[in-house]
């Protein structure tokens, strides 16, 4: 039995998050930062959740974060991931002082432990798509 596999969905950028997208296209991490009162933020927003400021800058990322949490997902939550599987999902810590979710690359969940130094990598997909990634820190 030939089953169909839908696409894999599909983000779409807004006014807000248009910045960040385009600089994942061009291979750099940009993050929000509030222009009133200098908080940093991600994932992109229109407002400020410190002072509800809309006004806004955007900052690039050092590429450097740390592991605060890790995952590895066994079960697809779209089936266009299905073929991807098992795969590491990591929450890290960002020295601009937010946080990020991205996939594991190079390494399995085994080499992880809390505080390890990653450093953040780019992928580009089939659909024209750049998203961000993890790697161990050299």
């Amino acid at each position: 039995m030939n089953e169909t596999i839908p696409p894999k969905p599909r983000p779409e950028p807004t006014d807000d998050s248009r910045p960040y997208w385009e600089g994942l296209a061009a291979h750099r991490l940009m993050l929000q930062r509030c222009a009133d009162c200098g908080r940093v933020r991600h994932y992109p927003r229109p407002l400020c959740d410190a002072c509800h400021s809309f006004a806004v800058e955007w900052i690039e990322a050092s590429g450097r974060a740390s592991v605060h949490s890790w995952t590895v997902a066994h079960h697809p939550f779209h089936p266009a991931f299905k073929a991807e599987l098992p795969y590491t999902l990591v929450t890290a810590d960002l020295p601009e002082g937010v946080r990020m979710v991205a996939q594991l690359r190079g390494a399995g969940p085994e080499a992880l432990r809390l505080g390890l130094p990653l450093r953040i990598g780019f992928e580009d997909n089939s659909q024209g798509l750049t998203l961000p990634v993890f790697h161990l820190a050299d």
